[in-house]
């Protein structure tokens, strides 16, 4: 069990070869005992990308598509990973992992798709601006990055660029990087880094104000074209929502260097 009364210095400690233990860095805004997407989503991407690496298939694979479906609140408590190659091809790799808590239930599924990496030349494909910089950015202040230790104050440094990010419902531009390791004793990958952002992309753009509505996304999903360079991941996010209780929130993805992909979640919405 997680030893809440430790300063934590990483979202995630290994404890057995399938078995992380989440501290308190891992928490998200809704429930005190659950973990915040982010940090689930993220270390499923990482057991992924390294059981196509050890799958002993001789390809330099690229990490192009992870979907994960959240189906039910994550424990803060010790998970179980489990994670196989379901297509070893030489041109397409698929990989499916899950993590279940203490009762044995799954609580989160996930997919990433690889794709064999080789050399091309794509030419010049600068359509889209980069946003300025995190260096230009505004660090958040809002009441909701007061309290206790959790995901979205503690393990992660937003500067927004456009919009006011959780200040305020809208579309945002938020940079957004880890401050501590995913998992206690190795460096986070730049796959980890991106879908532990990626999370962030309704809560960045949201419509209205947390207090007051419940906005939770059973999903979320990664496409990548190139993977990020250093720790800052860009997020350009806007959340829609329906009549009918349904949203979603869209992002554009990038680096200090340019775009690097998109992210898309689907929405829950309801009074709270």
């Amino acid at each position: 069990m997680t030893d809440m009364s430790v300063d934590p210095t990483a979202v995630f400690r290994q404890i057995r070869d399938d078995t992380f233990q989440p501290s308190a860095l891992a928490v998200g805004p809704w429930n005190p005992g659950a973990l915040h997407g982010g940090p689930p989503c993220a270390l499923l991407a990482g057991v992924l990308e390294r059981t196509v690496a050890d799958a002993g298939l001789g390809i330099d694979f690229f990490p192009a598509r992870f979907t994960a479906e959240l189906s039910s609140p994550v424990p803060l408590a010790d998970l179980t990973v489990t994670a196989t190659v379901r297509r070893p091809g030489r041109k397409i790799c698929i990989a499916d992992a899950s993590i279940a808590g203490p009762d044995g239930a799954v609580a989160v599924s996930a997919t990433l798709l690889c794709i064999r990496r080789q050399s091309f030349d794509a030419g010049d494909q600068d359509d889209v601006a980069t946003p300025p910089g995190p260096e230009t950015g505004v660090p958040l202040a809002s009441a909701m990055m007061d309290g206790p230790t959790a995901f979205h104050r503690s393990a992660v440094e937003h500067r927004c660029v456009s919009g006011t990010s959780f200040e305020a419902p809208g579309p945002a531009t938020d940079w957004i990087r880890l401050t501590v390791p995913l998992v206690e004793g190795r460096s986070t990958s730049p796959l980890e880094r991106v879908v532990a952002a990626a999370d962030f992309g309704n809560g960045v753009s949201q419509r209205f104000a947390m207090g007051d509505v419940l906005f939770v996304n059973p999903d979320l999903t990664v496409l990548l074209h190139r993977l990020p360079e250093g720790e800052w991941v860009c997020l350009d996010a806007i959340t829609r929502i329906g009549s009918e209780g349904v949203g979603v929130a869209e992002s554009l993805l990038f680096d200090e260097h340019g775009p690097i992909g998109r992210s898309a979640q689907t929405l829950l919405v309801e009074p709270r």
